[in-house]
């Protein structure tokens, strides 16, 4: 090449690398936060714990969830009027809406990123979709309310029956006819359940009575064990106003953090034993037990009416070492992915609180209608999520 040109190649070059196209952007800090009284999600960025725009008609969103797609650009929003909607958080609008049910609680997408399950309380079972299209693929019945529904290594979807006290685990490798496996006889009322961030064990909750139950998912001919055991030790509980939610984000190290139902405990599961190492007494009934990125804290939010605290506990001492108010109605936690920030939802006050996890000063505040749960996109890599 003549060697006077090639100032004009490299020019063009870096006319090239500063293109300010808003779409020429990552994703891996952007999320949501589901606007639940207005059928929307507003769009954020941690980076500058700012706004970047809104995206609405997503239906009944009283009780809403989303997953990501593998490269975090789409996200998945399960609403509670059976609504899938995909939502494109680089152009932020609506890609596509299917109401596929009369009544749903959540779902996960499968690890390869192609399939989204929907699980559903009417008419319950789950029902399977392509992820790029949203076009229906497969339904598995369940003849009860489907709860506590993950994704799993192997393409799988494992998730409990609230009536039939069973846990399912549903193989979609080939999901037009997916393959079940049916583990009865787990305990009464499964509530919720999770997946460890490692893909090896699901864990059921049971507000039928005190215990978990445990399914490994490398020898899922095993069945459950019952872990925790009766730890209400006899003790009435206190009136449930809402229900605890179990997630892989309580791990923190060998140990998991777990609401306790009707108590004012976090209950600390050691995960090499699979007993009980400790309890911790809390502000009131937890809802939510995130461990922060690291596992040094966890961070406690509570149900009404003690519901505009959040507590942090260190994972080292087994003590709460810190109290917060966001505001009221506190309803969701969400860490960036290092975890020097956090993001606290509070209803009642129409706001989203970020806070610095290190001096837990407050950062940033921002306005949205009723603001529930917050997802990041940097979910669409961790397992269970």
């Amino acid at each position: 090449m003549n060697a006077r040109l090639w100032p004009a190649v490299v020019l063009l070059g870096l006319t090239a690398c500063t293109n300010t196209n808003p779409l020429l952007r990552g994703t891996g800090d952007l999320g949501l936060v589901v606007e639940r009284s207005a059928g929307s999600v507003m769009l954020i960025e941690t980076t500058r714990r700012s706004e970047i725009g809104r995206v609405a008609g997503l239906g009944d969103l009283s009780h809403a969830s989303a997953v990501f797609s593998r490269d975090g650009r789409y996200a998945y929003v399960f609403g509670r009027d059976g609504g899938l909607s995909k939502v494109d958080l680089l152009r932020g609008r609506l890609e596509r809406r299917v109401v596929q049910s009369g009544n749903a609680i959540g779902g996960a997408i499968s690890q390869d990123g192609a399939v989204v399950a929907v699980a559903n309380y009417v008419p319950g079972g789950i029902r399977l979709f392509d992820a790029a299209t949203l076009e229906p693929l497969a339904e598995v019945p369940t003849g009860a309310k489907v709860v506590g529904i993950a994704d799993a290594p192997g393409n799988r979807f494992v998730f409990s029956l609230f009536e039939s006290g069973e846990i399912w685990v549903v193989d979609a490798s080939r999901p037009r006819s997916p393959q079940v496996v049916k583990i009865k006889d787990i305990g009464r009322q499964p509530y919720d359940g999770f997946v460890t961030p490692d893909g090896r064990h699901y864990i059921a909750g049971l507000y039928g009575e005190d215990g978990l139950a445990l399914v490994d998912l490398w020898n899922v001919g095993a069945g459950a064990k019952r872990i925790l055991d009766g730890y209400g030790r006899g003790e009435a509980p206190l009136p449930v106003y809402k229900m605890p939610h179990l997630r892989g984000w309580a791990a923190a190290g060998r140990y998991l953090f777990l609401p306790a139902i009707g108590r004012h405990e976090v209950l600390v599961l050691d995960r090499t034993t699979w007993q009980e190492a400790a309890r911790i007494p809390v502000h009131g009934q937890p809802v939510f037990a995130v461990a922060q990125p690291g596992g040094r804290r966890v961070w406690v939010n509570f149900a009404f009416p003690r519901n505009g605290v959040v507590q942090v506990i260190d994972t080292a001492s087994m003590e709460v070492v810190k109290e917060i108010r966001p505001g009221r109605a506190v309803l969701h936690l969400e860490f960036t992915p290092r975890g020097e920030q956090a993001w606290v939802s509070s209803r009642d006050d129409d706001v989203v609180v970020v806070y610095d996890t290190a001096s837990f000063a407050e950062t940033a505040r921002l306005r949205a209608a009723n603001p529930s749960g917050i997802f990041l996109a940097s979910r669409a890599a961790m397992t269970g999520f």
